[in-house]
């Protein structure tokens, strides 16, 4: 039994680098520097996207809380005309038991009113700032719908299949 190999390996690789060299070895590197070049134009785009997400996220949430404050301020508004309704039917109850109600009825009545003017007033410039349309920053989502990614599991999926062969 021999020693050593029967083939010699060194000679071996030093003479499929020459191949590779000579015929398809810029080509290699052509495809090597193409592929780092979009995976960093990948990566970038995909930071951009998530910047753009975070953004969507806080405009949302600014619109569900205009929202909120401006159903707040109808409500408020709504329970003003109740009270001054509240206040007309006592009044109107002892004018028709044909006694004169309390000169505070009329009073809280008109001041309800009142109230409910300037109440819906801010009510009104609420909802008109509730329903501005939010800036659109669309630049970076075309860019990442144009480029597939995959899932980080089946990067890993793919790394380990890689070094089992």
């Amino acid at each position: 039994m021999p020693e050593g190999p029967e083939i010699e390996t060194e000679r071996l690789h030093e003479t499929i680098r020459e191949e590779l060299e000579g015929h398809g070895g810029t080509f290699l590197k052509r495809i090597a520097l193409t592929t780092a070049v979009l995976a960093a134009l990948a990566a970038i785009a995909a930071l951009r996207a998530g910047a753009t997400v975070n953004h969507a996220l806080v405009l949302k949430t600014e619109a569900s809380r205009l929202q909120a404050e401006a159903s707040d301020q109808w409500a408020y508004y709504q329970a003003k005309g109740i009270k001054s309704a509240v206040a007309e039917a006592a009044r109107s109850a002892y004018l028709a038991s044909g006694k004169e109600p309390p000169p505070d009825f009329a009073t809280k009545e008109n001041r309800y009113v009142a109230e409910q003017i300037g109440i819906e007033r801010e009510a009104r410039r609420r909802r008109k700032s509730e329903t501005r349309s939010p800036e659109r920053r669309t630049s970076c989502s075309t860019a990442i719908t144009a480029l597939p990614m995959r899932s980080p599991s089946s990067r890993s999926r793919s790394r380990s299949a890689r070094w089992r062969l």
